[in-house]
């Protein structure tokens, strides 16, 4: 890889979002909704909208030759470096006063993704993974994050964000999933994503994301010892049903499961 960016830069995009969504958070917002399957509310806010604008307007000024893809105004030139970004990934705990909520920020490489960030402003949080490998800072000094030595579904602690939009023909697998492992938790968006590479959490699962969704949180987990797929073992940059695994045995033995 010959990604010309470093980390700082990526702190450098939340940074310009943080100073937006921290200070909308619990306050009043203009909420519209979106199409999306499986669910009848699919919120966006003047926040998401203007987090994201902010993130675009230094990406062209800096890096005017690469591609930006984001949740709330799509897709914008081509190039073999593409910047993935979704300003609030769960804007729903958002509009609630949950802080699962973060900002995402990846980088892909002729479709790989190479540099990932999750701000959580509220919390003071933040969670990144390149080249040299995956850390976490909360007010002060950067710290490694390694995920969970779990060798065993049965001890194994699964989150899936909510039991709405799974489609039928993965219930079942994912009630397979339920009944091997030690707990089932919901509720924590990317949140709980970034608590696997944290070692928190074993196993999550969700039934169709978009990329900006996942890219920035595939190098967090990958460098901090994880493995994200989609469920048919492919990578998951483009989104779609998704596990992601605290180490390569526990998530050959999910896959094995889910698909049995």
């Amino acid at each position: 890889m010959t990604t010309p960016v470093d980390i700082e830069f990526l702190h450098r995009l939340a940074d310009a979002a943080d100073a937006i969504t921290s200070t909308r958070f619990r306050q009043a917002l203009e909420v519209d909704t979106k199409v999306k399957p499986g669910f009848s509310f699919d919120p966006v806010t003047d926040a998401d909208r203007d987090a994201e604008l902010a993130i675009r307007e230094i990406l062209t000024a800096t890096y005017p030759d690469h591609s930006v893809l984001g949740e709330e105004f799509g897709l914008a030139g081509d190039s073999r470096f593409q910047w993935v970004i979704d300003p609030i990934d769960g804007t729903r705990p958002f509009l609630c006063g949950i802080p699962v909520w973060g900002t995402l920020i990846g980088l892909t490489e002729e479709g790989v993704a190479t540099h990932g960030l999750m701000s959580q402003p509220f919390t003071g949080e933040r969670f990144w993974g390149g080249p040299d490998g995956a850390w976490t800072r909360r007010g002060g000094a950067r710290h490694p994050i390694r995920t969970r030595a779990v060798d065993d579904l049965a001890g194994a602690v699964l989150h899936t964000t909510s039991p709405e939009g799974w489609p039928d023909h993965l219930l079942d697998g994912f009630a397979r999933l339920k009944t091997a492992t030690r707990m089932t938790r919901y509720g924590g968006e990317c949140y709980a994503m970034v608590m696997v590479a944290a070692g928190q959490i074993d196993l999550a699962i969700e039934p169709s994301l978009q990329p900006y969704d996942i890219v920035a949180l595939i190098p967090i987990i990958e460098q901090a010892g994880g493995v994200v797929t989609r469920l048919d073992g492919e990578r998951a940059e483009a989104g779609g049903p998704v596990l992601i695994s605290a180490n390569q045995g526990l998530h050959e033995q999910a896959l094995r499961l889910f698909a049995a």
